[in-house]
Order: structure tokens, then sequence, then C-alpha cells
């Protein structure tokens, strides 16, 4: 079966509709994701991002079921309470640009007239576009602050300082658009960096990840181990929603088209991000190909402050870039 972007689609409502005849406490369903882009595919493979929005409390808050090898369901579950206050959302940098502009699946109860009537008035106003550039650049300067006095070691040190990067990141990119997508972190950052009129971002943010410390070829050895160890996690109980075994073929295939392309670096950010996600839920023992591929990229060891202190100087550009915005709108 050729699967097109409209199949997903199609498919994203027939399983909305199931899921309301099924849980009557669903109030609304929305589709959000790549599959609001004219392109989801990478490298023939993509996911289909539903939010379920519930009366009540869920029992589980993200599942992922398997479609295809590179095809698969993300579904996030929220309850009714998180959208309450609509006005306070059109700021939140992660639900309202989801909220703004997302593909109804099902509603019940005037779910999207009540929620989108308040994210919607006045998003792009200059002070609400700085306001979700602002919340993610504090929570990045408060995670980088907690690192300097972390006790965390290993895998949980390193998450946290993607963590950080993440919402650095997104600082920039929320300036002229929603938020970064996983596989595509880099590949949309040097076009979104360029659109704030910051183009030399983008290579401090390689350099974060330690983009000029590998080649594509480096990068492909990287991908042979990085495979063993997320089969190895997928394997195992309560692991991230995001390395759920499903998931595999998303990334590897992605992956493998990037390596092939002009930007075979563009890689780092979700080969790094899911590859200690597996490495935190192994043994330290089934830990050491990942270890030394930190080491590689500067991401562990004496290398690692450096890292940190160049994360500093990137926030501190990003914090005067805000600041720049914001005096130029009058702000």
């Amino acid at each position: 079966m050729r699967i097109t972007r409209e199949t997903l689609i199609r498919i994203a409502k027939e399983t909305a509709q199931k899921r309301a005849l099924s849980e009557p406490g669903l109030v609304a369903a929305y589709l959000t994701g790549s599959l609001r882009s004219e392109n989801p595919f990478l490298g023939n493979s993509t996911d289909i991002d539903i939010v379920f929005i519930h009366a009540r409390q869920p029992k589980i808050r993200r599942e992922i079921i398997p479609l295809t090898p590179g095809i698969h369901l993300d579904i996030v579950h929220n309850p009714r309470s998180e959208y309450e206050k609509p006005k306070e959302l059109r700021i939140n940098p992660w639900l309202g640009p989801e909220l703004y502009d997302p593909l109804p699946l099902y509603v019940n109860q005037h779910f999207f007239e009540f929620v989108q009537a308040g994210v919607r008035a006045e998003y792009n106003e200059p002070v609400n576009v700085l306001a979700r550039a602002r919340r993610n650049a504090e929570h990045a300067r408060q995670i980088w602050s907690g690192l300097q006095l972390s006790q965390e070691t290993g895998p949980a040190l390193l998450l946290s300082y993607l963590k950080a990067v993440n919402h650095t990141a997104n600082a920039v990119a929320l300036t002229t658009g929603g938020p970064l997508a996983e596989r595509r972190f880099l590949l949309q950052f040097q076009e979104r960096a360029g659109a704030a009129g910051a183009p030399g971002l983008a290579a401090g943010l390689l350099g974060l990840l330690g983009g000029s410390q590998v080649d594509a070829a480096t990068l492909g050895e990287f991908l042979t181990e990085w495979e063993k160890a997320f089969v190895d996690a997928a394997s195992r109980n309560h692991v991230h929603a995001s390395i759920a075994a499903p998931r595999l073929a998303y990334y590897k295939l992605a992956f493998e088209a990037m390596l092939a392309g002009e930007s075979p670096r563009s890689i780092l950010w979700p080969l790094v991000h899911t590859w200690t996600l597996a490495a935190a839920v192994l043994p330290p023992t089934h830990q050491s190909k990942w270890h030394a591929a930190c080491e590689t990229l500067g991401l562990s060891g004496e290398a690692f402050n450096e890292r940190l202190e160049g994360l500093d100087r990137f926030l501190d550009t990003i914090e005067e870039l805000l600041e720049k915005i914001a005096v130029s709108q009058g702000l």
C-alpha cells in the first residue's frame, strides 16, 4: 500500500472516532506534529501525533502504537483541567503553538471554541511571542544554574544538560514559529536562527553537541552502537516512551537519510538524546559504547565543563537577542 500524508490523516481521524466510542470521557482529540506540515516523511518514516483530552485524569499519559516498521501512532493523553485557562495557554511555549493550529479529529462540549478563542486572541502580538520565548530561555538558565552544583553523574547528568540545550534552542525557534521537531531539531534550528536574524547561532548549537568533533564516518559508527543500546533498552520495563520499540525504525531510517544527505551532523540531537535515554535504563556494564561516544563528543569528563561554559555563553547571546527583539518592538 502506498502511504501518503492523506492516508495517515485518515488513520488519525478513524483512531479518534473509535476511541470516542469506547471512551465516554473523551472530550476532544486533535492532530499535531509533522503531519501538519506538507512533508512529514524523513527517510520514508514518520509518526502520527494525536492528543486526546479527557474529562478526568487519564490512566496513562502517552502510548506508542506501531502501524508499520517506520510509522506509528504517538498518542498523548491530557486531562481537561490543563486547558481551563486559555489566555495563559497562549504564552505556553509548548501547548500554545500546538493549540493555535491543530487539526481537530473529534470534539465534544465545544472544546475548541472555548480554548482556541483564548489562545488565538493576540497570539502573534510581540509581547506574547516574546513571553513564550523567554519562558524557555529562563527555564534553560535555571537548569544550567542547577548543573553547576549538580551531584548527578552519567546519563542523568547529560539528560539535564540536553534539556537545557533543548529549551535554549527553542527560545530562538519560538520567536518565528512553534517548537523544533525532534528529528529535524538541528535542520529546523538553522532556518529559525536565520529568520531571527542570528544565523551564526546554528554553528554554536552544533558545537554544544560536539559537532566539531565528528564527521559522517564517525557518526555512522555511532549508529551501529546506538541501535544495540536502543534495542536493549526498549526490551526493558518502564522505558521512556521516546525509546519504545516501535520507534526504532522511525529514528534509524531518518538517521540513515540524514547521513546520506548534505547535513550528516544533523543526526546529533536525536541520536545523542535517544542514546542517553537508553543508557539511563541500562546497567553500567552496558554503557561503555555510550560513554565512548560521549568522550568523543566532549560530553563527559573534563571536556563537559567546557560544554557547560559554552552553554552559558550561548544563553547569554540568546538573552541579548531576545532583549534586542523586545527593544525593536517597543516592549
